[in-house]
């Protein structure tokens, strides 16, 4: 009997496990007294549903209005291009941009708004990159804690105020340095150095985020071996995390070119081809700005002009942001 006991327990353990026997009710009664048993069914969650629907129409709404801007441009801009006196060759050829007489030539538009990008660049990312590394690197955790937010301000500050900014400030301390003779009062250049320390919270804080996601292990790893701490940021870190700084590097491109306010305000207001940033220039969303306050007639050629400029600077910056994508892809480091 002794050794019969252990054997039916077990039988008896195993027939529980195996749920409710043939015949049971729908209800789950097992076989060893008709206890209820757990329901592993899914059941319908209202709350999850209600949430996931309402992100799903939040994104809905993103992308239906990404569509609705793309057709809107789209559609004016067919009316400029479908317009007999508008040659595309001239359009993309040309040097002279005065579209109440007939003159389409898009390039003094496209090299201001360049020009002020590329002097907004050459302050924005080695600042940017060098705040990233020593926040990243150097900067214990309580100056961190304080510098970020205090960078953070420069991005909440209205870009009118910039621009009242470059022409009160900046603009005279360059013709101080340059001369009066070389430096108009209206020039990209201001508008693009004070574009660079718009966007620089921009680049400092995805480039910091991307340095930061580099494990420790390599850094750990280089110490080892003797590197120094400016070693090991500038020959491991940075390269481990090329792709992030790149994005952010991108990103800011895509910025500086969009802005409007500023160099609506600094850089001039009157088309110009000129290749000197100490001139006065206009770029592609000064005139846009510039000709929209205007008493222009709806569908006019000069009214629809204003549409095909907004297509080119969207097709700019969505080639950017298409090149920010493929850069995070081709150069990813993932680490275990």
């Amino acid at each position: 009997m002794s050794r019969s006991a252990p054997v039916a327990q077990a039988a008896v353990s195993a027939e529980a496990m195996r749920g409710p026997v043939a015949g049971g009710d729908s209800k789950g009664e097992t076989a060893l007294g008709g206890g209820p048993q757990m329901d592993l069914r899914r059941k319908p969650r209202v709350a999850e549903s209600f949430i996931q629907g309402f992100l799903f129409l939040c994104g809905a709404i993103s992308v239906l209005t990404t569509l609705g801007i793309v057709y809107v441009l789209g559609r004016e801009s067919l009316l400029f291009f479908a317009n007999e006196e508008v040659d595309l060759l001239k359009f993309f050829g040309g040097t002279e941009w005065q579209p109440a007489i007939g003159r389409f030539g898009i390039w003094p538009l496209v090299t201001a708004t360049f020009m002020a990008g590329v002097v907004a660049m050459a302050v924005a990312l080695p600042i940017g990159l060098c705040i990233a590394i020593y926040l990243s690197e150097y900067a214990p955790k309580r100056t961190r804690s304080i510098l970020k937010p205090i960078l953070e301000i420069l991005a909440g500050i209205p870009t009118v105020v910039y621009g009242y900014f470059a022409l009160t400030f900046m603009t005279p301390l360059l013709r101080g340095i340059f001369g009066r003779d070389l430096v108009e009062i209206y020039n990209t250049a201001s508008a693009g150095i004070v574009i660079g320390i718009l966007v620089i919270p921009l680049v400092s804080s995805m480039s910091e985020d991307a340095l930061r996601a580099v494990p420790n292990t390599l850094r750990q790893a280089s110490y080892g071996l003797g590197a120094t701490r400016l070693e090991t940021a500038v020959r491991i870190v940075l390269p481990a995390a090329l792709s992030g700084v790149a994005a952010a590097f991108i990103v800011a491109i895509s910025r500086a070119i969009g802005e409007t306010m500023i160099v609506a305000i600094a850089a001039g207001a009157g088309p110009n081809f000129t290749f000197s940033p100490f001139r006065a220039a206009e770029t592609m969303t000064g005139h846009i700005v510039r000709i929209s306050g205007g008493d222009l007639s709806y569908d006019s050629i000069d009214y629809n002009s204003i549409f095909a400029i907004g297509l080119l600077l969207f097709l700019l910056t969505l080639s950017l942001n298409v090149l920010s994508q493929w850069i995070v892809r081709r150069f990813r480091e993932e680490y275990e």
